[in-house]
């Protein structure tokens, strides 16, 4: 199995609560993001204290009440599975803060950790703010919906963002990277990818390789697998007959989103049809 291909894992945390994913500092190369996914039954809570990190609890399905310090959030969540590909409601809770999130149905929820610098206010991310982004022409097509990106200032770390890529195409493509700190022409940020697959049964290609090679893994990657991108390029690739969905994670020394492309594969952007 490749070192940077996570399974999930169904482990019971408490009653009605498994964690599925739980990428954390001891078990992950990454510095800057954690990660995880739980499950939770209708009416079960999972509780946590954060202390040096920020936190990004999205529903990705179901419904739930997240209450963040003396803030409660009721009936977030807007889908069943992830591909009614609607946008969902998600809740940004600050370093130092202990949240509760309760299932109001069964629910799966991710959480998005990264270093919290400061003590800011909790804040409901709406589903009804985000206006779903088309990206990407001919095979290289894909829907976005921007959660925590780098123009909302709400967060000191974290960039959340999910994407969707129709059947035959190619995602995070041409290839890019985001791995040094060189602004204004790159940032540096780790990620993970949360994959989903309709139908479940499939799967996607994603490689995560450096220039000089030094880190080159290419993987298939099945339902609800996670992949670690601590450096380098990333493309994904859908085969025929599926979509592919995944939850994007970001962290760096600076929040900001800027992005280098290999150059031997940017030549796709400057095609007299492009």
């Amino acid at each position: 199995m490749a070192k940077l291909l996570r399974k999930p894992k169904r482990n019971p945390l408490s009653k009605g609560v498994c964690i599925v994913h739980d990428v954390k500092e001891g078990n992950t190369p990454l510095e800057y993001v954690g990660f995880s996914v739980i499950d939770l039954d209708k009416g079960a809570v999972f509780e946590e204290m954060l202390t040096d990190q920020e936190c990004c609890a999205v529903i990705l399905t179901g419904k739930a009440t997240v209450t963040a310090g003396e803030q409660t959030f009721e009936s977030l969540g807007t889908r069943e599975t992830v591909f009614e590909k609607v946008p969902t409601d998600s809740v940004y809770i600050t370093k130092e803060e202990t949240y509760r999130i309760q299932g109001e149905t069964d629910t799966r929820v991710a959480l998005c950790y990264a270093p919290g610098l400061t003590k800011r206010p909790n804040r409901l991310l709406s589903a009804k703010d985000i206006q779903p982004e088309h990206r990407g022409i001919k095979m290289n097509q894909r829907s976005v919906h921007n959660i925590l990106p780098d123009s909302l200032d709400v967060a000191d770390s974290l960039l959340v963002v999910e994407v969707y890529t129709e059947s035959g195409n190619f995602s995070s493509y041409p290839p890019h990277k985001h791995d040094q700190d060189n602004l204004p022409y790159e940032s540096l940020l780790e990620e993970t990818y949360y994959h989903e697959q309709d139908p479940p049964q499939g799967f996607v290609f994603q490689r995560v390789y450096t220039d000089d090679r030094s880190l080159d893994e290419s993987m298939a990657v099945e339902n609800e697998d996670v992949v670690l991108v601590p450096a380098g390029y990333h493309p994904v690739g859908v085969p025929d007959g599926y979509t592919s969905y995944y939850l994007n994670v970001m962290a760096g020394p600076k929040r900001i989103w800027k992005f280098h492309n290999d150059p031997a594969h940017e030549w796709i952007l400057d095609r007299e049809d492009s």
